[in-house]
């Protein structure tokens, strides 16, 4: 995918996934021993969890770090329309090649980023030293990407969709923080499972995620699996996912917090 697209994806999961980014940033306001009043987002993207972030804590400053200066120049645009420019700043580093400098802070975000890092332990090891004693990190990242359509859809084809490209079971972030020094807060799996009434952008996020997965799966799946698949994409009749009026949102997303003594 490329920006444009990868930017998309991101606010419609952030779009038809609002109640559980409303909910997440409550329970760390809840775990925080102190009104945040400086954020870092790793991996922002174009902003999704910068400004979840920024209407939680409406006092604080919240940094962005990316790689992409496309995402760092829609996540501008965005905090400008929303009159947030003067509390988010978007700062672009690799954070392979090592932590930027960066004020201290008191909330670490990252968010499906960690596990395209060559190596995450170093970083966390960074945000162990950026935040302030007390402060809090916490790592999200999905058990697996959303799924929407009925089982009987080509007899489980979203089900085989998914093992053939996920095989493993989800990483445990646990003992990654723990190695970067942090007091292991809390390890909470978040079951998101949403039907009728949907958000009006359901049928484009599920358009968009099954797009994503069908440019990976190559000859994973037999012939007639990934015709049945394109029907769903692409297909004139009813099954067409912009057409469907059975979709659903399932996934799983855990967040680790970690607490620096």
């Amino acid at each position: 995918m490329n920006s444009t697209e990868m930017a998309e994806l991101l606010d419609l999961d952030a779009e038809v996934l609002a109640a559980h980014l409303a909910e997440l940033t409550g329970w760390l306001a809840e775990l925080s021993d102190r009104t945040p009043d400086r954020i870092v987002d790793l991996g922002s993207g174009s902003g999704t969890g910068t400004f979840a972030l920024a209407r939680r804590f409406p006092e604080a400053g919240l940094t962005a770090v990316d790689l992409s200066p496309e995402m760092l120049h829609l996540l501008a645009g965005k905090a400008s329309a929303l009159g947030l420019a003067d509390r988010v700043r978007g700062v672009r580093a690799d954070l392979d090649e090592g932590w930027p400098p960066l004020p201290a802070s008191d909330l670490v975000w990252a968010a499906a980023s960690l596990h395209h890092l060559a190596d995450p332990d170093r970083v966390l090891a960074g945000a162990f030293g950026n935040l302030r004693s007390g402060g809090l990190l916490a790592v999200t990242e999905m058990d697996f990407f959303p799924r929407f359509l009925p089982d009987d859809v080509g007899s489980g084809l979203e089900a085989r969709v998914h093992a053939a490209l996920n095989p493993d079971p989800p990483a445990d972030w646990s003992a990654h923080l723990v190695r970067a020094g942090f007091v292991l807060e809390a390890r909470r799996p978040f079951v998101i499972d949403l039907a009728d009434p949907l958000p009006p952008a359901t049928a484009r996020y599920a358009q968009v995620c099954l797009r994503k997965l069908r440019s990976h799966l190559g000859d994973r799946l037999p012939a007639d699996d990934l015709a049945a698949l394109d029907a769903v994409l692409d297909g004139d009749g009813p099954g067409n996912v912009l057409r469907r009026t059975d979709l659903t949102v399932r996934t799983v997303r855990t967040t680790w917090v970690g607490r620096r003594p």
